[in-house]
């Protein structure tokens, strides 16, 4: 599509006049025990981009941010597009070292962090700093009096927006370039098909929004129709989850499989949640498993909407929908997106087999920061090559086989992680598996499974039980030669399994 360089700028988007005029009394964001309207917000952004201007913000200067999810990230986030700027927003999970790639690989001129994560940057020598005080967040009413003026930059839906970067789970962080015309999409596209959000939804996301998939759950598609999104600083432990749910009572709540098994182990043990405010569940990161999906509806009589995005894409691109929904699916094309599967040569391949994904929409990033060779090899003609290999049946469903990368031959076969995994999982003894590729004493491939048990005894009784259940459903080059117990997996602050731990 070609590039569209007529007037454009987030800030407009989500907080510009004549929209304002109509939300502006709305609640934008609860934070704490604070309320901050679309008309507070607009003064904080105003603030903000003062500030970021006074350190010599201009279009195209990277303005890294390092801050929990609360209004400060918000309104930074939207003060460096209005002047211009990129935008870096980086976990705050990550180590001093991983920071550090982040702040130079990006080209960062200006660093807005947290008092309490100030330590983690190990040099600030050509960095102008900005800290937010940590145990004083609130000043937004002292800030708001005579907001200033907020000069707009001329900039156009192809003008570079924001930097993110991918969770690293297989190596070092990579950065995804995104214009200020991306966001719309997501909006127009999956929010407007599958949410179907309305200014009286209350939004919560378990994923944060230094990732690409919480900055859409939790400013993109609330602060786009007027909603309010529920921001907090806390870890998503299911006890934490719980006294949430029941106090600020969203609408909409996205998560990922690890926070829905995490819950649904909760109420096993005896404790309670009350979901009754929710219409809407949403999963993403990774492949939620059928039986996930299915005792979550047995629990709370309510659909996980699964999909698959990717940073590249910056949200959901395929995905289940309250109307139509499959367990163990990622669902259907989400509209505004289109989607091939496709053999090792570019071939599509016919309905029921096997390919790669690739996915073509106006929400792709333009490439990768200072990677033009991984840039020329992930687009083709616009076409994103996901890494994902996938199967579609007759009804148009996709579902998820596995990584490229973590797929491997057993006797010359192919073996997919996850459909040893999904049948893992439906043990009783078993609340999660991650299967690898690994060697027996000949030295011949095999698989190896790890697994964590939800309760009782672990030894080789078990493990022999587990292989003579996978046994009896699975073709015997799939059957895990190899099981390990975990008493948990190694994730990504995403909550992706690492599966390079594992092999490793």
């Amino acid at each position: 599509m070609p590039a569209d360089h007529s007037r454009f700028n987030l800030f407009d988007y989500f907080l510009g006049g004549e929209r304002l005029s109509q939300i502006g009394d709305r609640i934008a964001i609860e934070f704490r025990e604070s309320h901050y309207t679309y008309h507070d917000l607009r003064d904080y952004v105003a603030y903000w981009a003062k500030q970021i201007s006074d350190l010599g913000a201009s279009e195209d200067t990277r303005v890294a941010l390092l801050l929990y999810d609360s209004p400060e990230l918000v309104a930074c986030f939207l003060a460096a597009v209005s002047v211009g700027a990129v935008c870096v927003p980086i976990n705050t999970f990550l180590s001093s070292d991983d920071i550090q790639i982040i702040l130079l690989d990006s080209g960062a001129e200006i660093l807005v962090t947290e008092s309490e994560l100030r330590e983690r940057v190990l040099s600030v020598e050509k960095l102008a700093l900005l800290t937010v005080d940590t145990t004083n967040r609130d000043e937004r009413n002292r800030r708001s009096e005579g907001a200033p003026d907020l000069p707009i930059a001329e900039t156009s839906r192809s003008s570079p927006a924001f930097l993110l970067y991918t969770s690293g789970s297989t190596g070092a962080p990579k950065g995804v370039l995104h214009v200020h015309g991306s966001i719309p999409t997501t909006v127009e596209n999956y929010a407007a098909n599958v949410l179907r959000l309305t200014v009286e939804d209350r939004v919560y996301s378990s994923s944060r929004m230094f990732f690409a998939y919480g900055l859409g759950n939790s400013l993109s598609f609330p602060l786009a129709v007027g909603a309010t999104v529920l921001l907090d600083t806390q870890r998503a432990t299911p006890e934490y989850l719980t006294k949430l749910i029941e106090s600020r009572k969203p609408t909409i709540f996205f998560g990922v499989p690890a926070v829905y098994l995490s819950l649904l182990d909760y109420c096993a043990h005896g404790g309670s949640v009350d979901f009754s405010s929710v219409r809407l569940c949403v999963s993403a990161g990774e492949a939620l498993p059928p039986s996930i999906f299915e005792d979550w509806l047995r629990q709370f009589g309510l659909t996980v909407c699964d999909g698959i995005g990717s940073t590249e894409m910056l949200h959901i691109f395929i995905s289940n929908s309250v109307e139509k929904v499959r367990a163990g699916s990622s669902g259907t094309v989400v509209p505004g997106y289109a989607a091939r599967l496709v053999d090792d040569a570019g071939s599509d391949v016919d309905t029921g087999e096997t390919g790669n994904l690739w996915v073509l929409g106006d929400s792709a990033t333009v490439g990768y920061w200072n990677r033009p060779e991984l840039t020329e090899h992930t687009i083709k003609q616009g076409w994103v090559r996901t890494g994902d290999i996938y199967r579609r049946d007759e009804e148009g469903f996709f579902f998820h086989i596995g990584r490229s990368d973590d797929c491997f031959k057993v006797r010359g076969l192919w073996v997919s992680p996850l459909e040893v995994e999904s049948v893992l999982t439906l043990h009783p003894a078993i609340s999660e598996a991650a299967v690898v590729s690994s060697v027996d004493e000949l030295g011949l491939a095999t698989a190896r499974a790890y697994v964590v048990i939800r309760q009782g005894e672990r030894g080789d009784v078990l493990k022999e039980e587990i292989r003579e259940f996978a046994g009896s459903r699975l073709p015997h080059y799939k059957v895990p030669t190899q099981i390990e117990f975990l008493d948990e997996m190694p994730r990504t602050s995403t909550g992706k399994v690492q599966r390079y731990k594992l092999r490793a």
